[in-house]
């Protein structure tokens, strides 16, 4: 069992073929293209060195350049802090350089495909996460109005956390036909998984996780509902989004995409800062041995965006934070798109009007982390009364909400994630330094392990963030609020710029905002290689027959189309 609450219906003594995070608003299988060994696409020889801006050196940005650079393009990546994004993994002061926190995205299910593509192209290195009830987690506490409860697995709770989990599986069959969709998913059959999300877009778009739940006769109990809020499924409670639209959940079950997480051994920053230095082994153009890092001088991506505008030609004109103005036939945009509201300035002919409107009408999600360093794992050390762990993976209703227990072996120093808080929960911390923090949450555990010393173990300074308090992001990922489905839509499809008017093209938007799997990294990768297609479409360049693009078979899979009157 993975997870408290499980997000599905088990399929007892039947082998399920693998699932991807590829839908279901768009199926399309970015794994087999990236697969391919007929690569991603070609561009003219014509256009061979011309330069393309991609603004932001995230996951997103940093995917696009690597691949535009094999075509034989020349990305100038900008960043204003440092690449990564919000794959952000810092050390700690005065500690051992392995000893690592992760900051940002910290857990990855095998559902993503195209990001494990290019984790295994890097050479990197994953492990089973020790999320709540994990096979990986030697144990859980679930601590609720002052009861905590300790398991190794599911069956150890009382039998109301088992009601629960019976009726979400419930919910989730009545109202929204998971085990069809799952199935289909799994198959990749598009016709089914299109024909299932359609009557669930134009039935749900309006409705809040709650108000699902509320609508469901196996969630009649507020009990359960309260349970189920703090408890949640997969990676712990999920009562702070439940005034999101329930289309975000269902992507999230359908994928499971909150299931079987498994860490980047040495931090996920790693990623995208291998990838800047990496030589492709096949390459056009360029000479064998370039990299992004050689493309840019001194190996560094060039400052932050400043302004963006149209000049004449159609063209896209940047200007940075040293005053340097340069002018592209192509550009992907790839930071959280509020930049474009606030740190950019920007000509409103950038987009359609109708996409400036989906921009500002993006919701973010907070989100609080704080970490400290310890001696050594002692949470596996057993009380001499119960025999149990001393310290388990911790769910509670208090501040901490969430406590992750990580090490690198029973004698080396490891990592505690104190707390881990979304939304209205992360707003709390807001104002306390990290110490200050620290504090609040040392008590809070005190009182669920009222005979364990946690801060006789701590060997350095906590490290913290605030996503909503990052000058460069301003919140930690998208959420659609119900009704937002079409926003969404419109910017998802943005790559498809042979449908705009032609002074509104040039400029491909892309990254975690732009997906419909925001919060996961397998949708900043995803909507990369959509931009990708995009600039190569764009300057004339094509994919192989053999292995269609996104754009190219987008009139087969585009996502739904809602009516706007």
């Amino acid at each position: 069992m993975t997870s408290t609450v499980p997000n599905a219906v088990q399929h007892a003594d039947v082998q399920q073929p693998p699932i991807t995070m590829f839908g279901p608003d768009f199926p399309y299988a970015y794994d087999d293209f990236l697969a391919h060994p007929a690569g991603l696409g070609q561009i003219p020889a014509t256009e061979h060195g011309t330069e393309v801006a991609v603004i932001g050196g995230g996951l997103s940005g940093i995917v696009a350049a690597y691949e535009l650079m094999k075509m034989g393009l020349k990305p100038v990546v900008y960043e204003a802090d440092q690449i990564g994004g919000r794959l952000r993994t810092v050390g700690f002061e005065g500690c051992d350089p392995a000893l690592t926190a992760e900051m940002g995205a910290m857990r990855f299910p095998p559902s993503s495909t195209a990001l494990q593509h290019y984790i295994d192209l890097v050479g990197l290195e994953t492990r089973p996460f020790p999320n709540p009830l994990a096979e990986s987690t030697p144990s859980t506490v679930v601590d609720l109005k002052g009861e905590s409860h300790y398991a190794t697995s599911v069956d150890d709770l009382p039998q109301v956390y088992r009601d629960v989990m019976n009726a979400w599986n419930a919910c989730l069959e009545e109202g929204a036909d998971f085990s069809d969709m799952n199935q289909a998913m799994r198959e990749r059959d598009i016709p089914r998984i299109r024909e299932i999300w359609a009557k669930l877009v134009e039935k749900l778009d309006n409705q809040t996780f709650y108000g699902f739940l509320c609508e469901s006769e196996s969630f009649k109990s507020f009990r359960h509902r309260e349970i189920f809020g703090q408890v949640g499924f997969g990676t712990g409670g999920w009562d702070t989004d439940f005034p999101n639209s329930i289309l975000e959940i269902l992507r999230v079950v359908y994928t499971e995409a909150d299931d079987h997480h498994r860490g980047i051994v040495g931090g996920s920053q790693q990623l995208p800062t291998r990838l800047w230095e990496r030589e492709p082994e096949k390459i056009v153009h360029w000479a064998y041995g370039t990299s992004l890092a050689t493309l840019h001088v001194n190996g560094q991506p060039r400052p932050a965006v400043t302004r963006l505008n149209r000049t004449s030609g159609n063209r896209i004109t940047v200007t940075d934070a040293n005053g340097d103005i340069r002018t592209y036939q192509a550009a992907i945009f790839t930071a959280q798109s509020w930049m474009l509201l606030s740190k950019i300035a920007c000509d409103d002919s950038l987009f359609p009007i109708d996409h400036w409107t989906a921009i500002e009408r993006t919701h973010y999600m907070e989100s609080s982390k704080l970490f400290v360093p310890v001696d050594r794992p002692f949470w596996l050390d057993k009380d001499e009364v119960t025999g149990r762990d001393v310290m388990s993976m911790t769910l509670t209703d208090r501040m901490t909400r969430g406590t992750y227990l990580l090490d690198e072996g029973p004698d080396k120093p490891a990592v505690i994630c104190l707390s881990y808080t979304w939304c209205d929960d992360s707003l709390k911390w807001l104002p306390l330094s990290a110490n200050e923090r620290m504090e609040v949450m040392l008590k809070s555990l005190g009182e669920i392990y009222p005979n364990v010393d946690i801060r006789k173990h701590i060997i350095g300074n906590p490290v913290t963030v605030s996503w909503e308090n990052e000058p460069y992001f301003m919140g930690a990922f998208k959420a659609n609020l119900p009704g937002h489905y079409r926003y969404q839509r419109r910017l998802f499809t943005h790559f498809m710029q042979d449908r705009l008017a032609a002074d509104k093209r040039g400029i491909f938007l892309a990254g975690d905002d732009i997906s419909w799997t925001a919060g996961w990294a397998e949708g900043a990768v995803q909507t990369a290689l959509n931009a990708v297609w995009g600039v190569m479409h764009q300057l004339g360049g094509t994919t192989d027959p053999t292995n269609p693009g996104p754009g190219d078979v987008y009139d087969e899979i585009a996502p739904v189309e809602l009516p706007e009157d």
